[in-house]
Parts: C-alpha cells; structure tokens; sequence
C-alpha cells in the first residue's frame, strides 16, 4: 500500500478502474467493511483521509476529532487499500471554495441542526470526486441523509460514477461503530446502547404511530441520553412516513455525555 500527501505521487502507478473510499481518518471496522466492499468493485482502492473543516458548525468539536494516523495505516492495509491519501489542506482546497446548495433534504435533520454541514461535505465529495476520478465511491449506510445527497449530487451533475452504499456495521451489542465513539467511557456506552434498541423495538411495530411511539418512549427511558430527534421518514424524499410508505426508515440523533451520535435503521415492520 502507498501512503501519500499528494496525488501526483501516485500519478505513475497503474490504478486502473479506482474505487475511492472518502473519510475523514480514525479508522475502525466500519472502514475497514467500506474499503472490503470497494476492493470487490474496482482494481484499486484508494482511502482519502481529510479532516475537511466545512463541515463542522462547531470549531470545538472540529478540535476534539480523533486522530489515530499509525492505527489508520495498519486498517487500510489490512483491509485492502492500494493507497492511502492524506492531502494537505490546499490540495484539496487550492483557492475560493464553491459551496454546493444541499437543497431541501440538506435543510432538515442533521442539515438543521448543523447549520452548512451538508453544504461542506458536498463542497469536499466533489473536490474528492475530481481529484481522483474514481469509478465507484463507497459510503456507509450510518450517514445516510449524507449518503441521499452525495447519490443526488451524483444525478443532478450527471457524473459516471457509481455510489455503493455498505449497511452500518455494528457491534455484537448491537451499537453502531462511529469514530466518536473513542471519546465515551463504559458507562457512556452503555447508555448509548438505548438508540440501537430503540430503533430495533420501533421497527418491530406495524404502524407508523406505534414505531414513533415505541422509538420515543425507550429513547425517554435513558435518562444519560438527551434527545435531539427521532422519526420515521420516507427513505425517497424524507418526508415523514405513512403507513403506506413504502422504505420507512428510523433516524436518531442525540447527545451522550458531551458526544453526539447517530443511528438508523429500515422500519419493516408495517410491510411483513
């Protein structure tokens, strides 16, 4: 595996058809799941690594991102990456940043409560996109309204390239696998069990109102979790479901000692 800071680096080799799995650095098995599935799909896999400042609202939580290099390398190995990208800041940014308007869906949930958060990382996945021309691009399931933008981007800029989307990868517990996850003590990961089980109960119920109300109560029952929203969209347009929507999905967000996290699931229940 090459590891570099700038593409020209890598100009010589002979990439062929490159699947580029963009992240942000502290690496974990979610990654490591990510990159498995890109080797399946390409020649080389490439793993950019840019902490890309547009999209923290926050400088502090910006500040307190992990940073884990050695432990990134020994994963993207393992894993399977041809080559490891670290850019600098003005590889990727050389000049003004053009800021690309997330629309609709980029205003609501993570887009609302994170003002300009989707407005950057679609500003970096099209930077990442014409850097490294890849074929195919692989995102987890976990960032999933980020994963309904960066597939509309694709469309409305009609680029030839391919987003596969890989499930969440969880522990045996059940909790979903985030870089943020490093900053919680056993405790605190203990009380952030309660989003996977809520978003397991809900989606075991046969209406809508029944999901929302089985969702809501258990997250409630946590007292170490505090909330900031918990619904069942259409997974199309993000719209709140009805009982005849077709692909009903769970979104949670909320804080756990300082730490925010994120979860979904599909709600099946309503269509067995």
């Amino acid at each position: 595996m090459e590891v570099v800071d700038h593409l020209r680096q890598v100009s010589k080799l002979d990439l062929g058809r490159i699947a580029l799995v963009p992240t942000m650095g502290a690496l974990h098995q979610g990654h490591a799941e990510l990159i498995r599935r890109a080797k399946q799909l390409s020649d080389s896999v490439l793993v950019s690594i840019f902490l890309n400042p547009l999209q923290f609202d926050d400088p502090a939580d910006l500040e307190k991102y992990p940073r884990t290099p050695e432990s990134d390398i020994a994963i993207a190995l393992e894993a399977g990456a041809k080559v490891l990208w670290v850019p600098e800041h003005n590889e990727i940014y050389p000049g003004s940043i053009e800021k690309i308007d997330a629309g609709l869906v980029g205003s609501l949930y993570e887009g609302a409560m994170r003002k300009g958060h989707f407005e950057g990382v679609l500003a970096v996945v099209k930077r990442l996109f014409d850097l490294t021309n890849p074929t195919s691009a692989i995102f987890g399931e976990k960032d999933f309204q980020q994963l309904f933008l960066i597939k509309q981007l694709v469309a409305n800029l009609d680029l030839d390239i391919e987003i596969v989307a890989v499930p969440t990868v969880r522990q045996a517990n059940g909790l979903a696998i985030s870089s943020r996850n490093v900053r919680l003590s056993p405790q605190d990961l203990k009380v952030a069990l309660v989003i996977s089980r809520a978003l397991t109960n809900a989606s075991q119920m046969q209406s809508v109102d029944q999901m929302a109300q089985v969702l809501n109560q258990i997250l409630a029952s946590e007292p170490g979790f505090k909330t900031e929203y918990a619904v069942i969209i259409d997974e199309t347009d993000f719209s709140l479901a009805t009982d005849a929507t077709v692909r009903k999905r769970g979104l949670v967000a909320g804080w756990v000692n300082g730490v925010r996290l994120i979860d979904n699931i599909p709600m099946t229940g309503a269509t067995r």
